[in-house]
């Protein structure tokens, strides 16, 4: 064997600050002079030689640590391993490359650009100062460095744009319509920012998933139907002039033993954006939960994408576990982002396996961040809407900071008939995937709608609470090709309406003069608030079936209220604090946390007494940032 002496340069290129517990994380390409990728270059942190890292097609990696990396190593076949310093300046070392003697006809030097970003990221969104190249004067192809200049950049993560719900009259616009939520992604996410010594910003607020995250003590189904409706009104805590209707939604529980068997296949993303403690570690010992409720009839596959989507566990009987775990254990995190690829993959093992009569899903576990890939997004939501219609629902886990896509994501688990989870700690993924197992996996009922016809004799405006991207036209009521909701085993949906009674005050608008007042039908009972109607599907069928449930007047005080719809109010409160909504009244963080330490009840997990922490979180924040304006 001869050597070819190599070059290698090193630029520290991104500096990311938080004065939270940090880890730190190396980004960087490798490659040749004419900027040709290095492929499957193992980069190493010599302080714990456990962690590191392959550069993927484009030579790009990511290597995370907790603390500084100092030093690397860059080991590949064929090449003599070589130790490199990292550092803020340019710095150089020579390794050598082996190559067949056949080959070599003479020594010659070649380039290796080794370009690397250094962060300090926490638990939660840094604050990014990112290095210019331009700023430098450096061309973007040159392998050595200058002394950093940074500027600063905004984060990555996305949300999509929440336009309030407003009020509406009774006697003009007397029909509320909207696709049930079981996703809780926003408030695991919520919990996250505040945890991390931050308010949310307003579009990451989805309240009705904020109070959905909660468990409530609603009656069991009766009879035939896999869901039962509840209803409850009193004073709202906000406006004593106004009323709050409370819509719980519980499904049918089952046995775990009477469950149907599954066909899972877990979509794991293994790109170099997962290479985070927060991210693709934290998500391997979610799926080993997940598949600790594996039955012998369940069979589980694991398909996974990065620069390319391959599968690395053909369909396994879940009682196999040791060589599930095996699988999971091996996930290493490295390369660009192939989700369309990935996704399409995933839905070809699901169907090739598919339980006629079972649980057939896809479980995505991600931070969204599909950058690259022969899919676009609206290719990927027609292959999840096409293998909806055929059975095989979606399940979408979400993990990380900083690029997370919480917009993509939930739309994704809204095309694919499934939930949308974020997990953010080991605690969540328990809760998600253990606690509340059979909610997560198993449909009961599908496209569940609701409807409210509100009684104009008695109700002079509502306005839903939340739910903004759920909302549907009256006439999508009674379409079955209408997609909506899914609710699984155990599920249960709350929503809340605000009410102006007739006769309350109201000056959003001045008194119409040449409009004639609409009057009630003589028909209407006086003491009926509203009608709620439901529809729901079976499973595996295409009719759906209509529920409905009568409203009656009440003029309880909000202290006389069920500890439900305590609950509920005192969360629908705390969301419309955090995103100043413009309905707000009187509410305060003060009285919200008041009312909540009241309805706490039997909270056997401590989640309600966490969300009155993370109440008085908000507080100190929010008074902070009054302060430091």
């Amino acid at each position: 064997m001869k050597k070819l002496s190599l070059f290698i340069a090193i630029c520290l290129i991104t500096l990311m600050v938080n004065a939270q517990s940090k880890s730190h994380v190396l980004k960087g390409k490798v490659k040749d002079a004419q900027g040709n990728p290095i492929e499957k270059a193992k980069v190493v942190n010599l302080l714990d030689t456990n962690e590191y890292s392959l550069t993927d097609k484009v030579g790009m990696f990511v290597l995370q640590s907790a603390n500084s990396i100092k030093e690397v190593e860059i080991r590949k076949s064929g090449i003599v391993t070589q130790r490199v310093r990292v550092a803020a300046t340019f710095m150089e070392a020579t390794v050598a490359y082996e190559v067949p003697k056949i080959r070599m006809k003479e020594e010659k030097a070649v380039q290796i650009a080794f370009e690397a970003e250094q962060s300090i990221e926490a638990d939660a969104i840094s604050y990014d100062v990112n290095y210019s190249k331009r700023a430098m004067g450096v061309a973007s192809n040159t392998a050595c460095c200058a002394p950093a200049i940074y500027e600063p950049i905004q984060n990555v993560e996305s949300y999509s744009e929440i336009s309030e719900n407003d009020f509406h009259y009774a006697t003009t616009d007397p029909l509320s319509t909207f696709s049930i939520d079981v996703d809780r992604a926003s408030y695991s996410n919520m919990r996250r920012f505040i945890n991390m010594g931050q308010l949310p910003p307003k579009d990451a607020v989805r309240i009705e998933e904020l109070i959905n995250y909660f468990e409530y003590d609603y009656d069991a189904t009766k009879g035939t139907d896999p869901v039962n409706i509840y209803t409850e009104v009193s004073q709202a805590p906000w406006n004593k002039e106004h009323q709050l209707l409370q819509i719980g939604i519980k499904a049918r529980e089952l046995d775990k033993e009477s469950l149907p068997p599954s066909n899972i296949v877990f979509l794991i993303d293994v790109s170099g954006s997962m290479n985070a403690p927060n991210k693709l570690p934290l998500l391997k010992s979610s799926m080993k939960m997940l598949a600790q409720q594996m039955r012998k009839e369940d069979k589980v596959a694991i398909v996974v994408y990065a620069g390319a989507a391959g599968l690395v566990l053909e369909p396994t009987s879940g009682d196999d576990k040791q060589k599930i775990y095996q699988a999971i254990d091996n996930l290493n995190a490295g390369g660009s982002t192939a989700g369309g690829a990935g996704i399409q993959l995933a839905y070809k093992v699901a169907a090739d396996y598919q339980i006629k009569d079972g649980n057939n899903r896809v479980v995505l576990a991600t931070d969204g961040d599909f950058n690259v890939g022969a899919a676009s997004d609206a290719d990927m939501e027609k292959l999840i809407v096409s293998k909806r219609d055929q059975g095989v629902f979606l399940t979408v886990l979400g993990f990380g900071m900083g690029n997370y896509k919480d917009s993509k994501m939930e739309v994704l688990a809204d095309k694919g008939n499934g939930n949308y989870a974020y997990i953010d700690n080991i605690t969540e993924a328990k809760k998600t995937l253990v606690n509340e197992f059979g909610g997560t996996m198993f449909a009961v009922a599908k496209d569940v709608k609701i409807q409210v016809e509100f009684n104009p004799a008695n109700v002079a405006e509502y306005r839903l609470i939340g739910y903004e991207n759920r909302m549907l036209n009256k006439e999508d009521f009674n379409n079955d090709k209408k997609d909506a909701g899914e609710m699984g085993v155990g599920h249960v949906v709350t929503a809340l309406y605000e009410i102006v009674p007739v006769g309350a005050s109201s000056n959003r608008v001045d008194p119409l003069k040449y409009q004639k007042q609409v009057e009630p039908t003589k028909q209407v009972l006086t003491d009926e608030l509203a009608t709620v109607k439901l529809r729901y599907k079976e499973p595996d069928g295409d009719k759906s079936k209509l529920m409905s449930e009568i409203v009656k007047k009440s003029d309880k005080a909000i202290s006389n209220a069920s500890e439900n719809l305590r609950w509920s109010a005192s969360v629908a409160q705390f969301g419309m604090l955090l995103r100043d909504s413009e309905h707000i009244g009187e509410a305060t963080y003060a009285s919200v946390i008041k009312l909540a330490e009241g309805a706490t009840g039997k909270d056997v997990e401590g989640y309600r007494r966490e969300c009155v922490q993370l109440m008085k979180s908000a507080e100190l924040l929010d008074k902070s940032n009054t302060a430091s304006r």
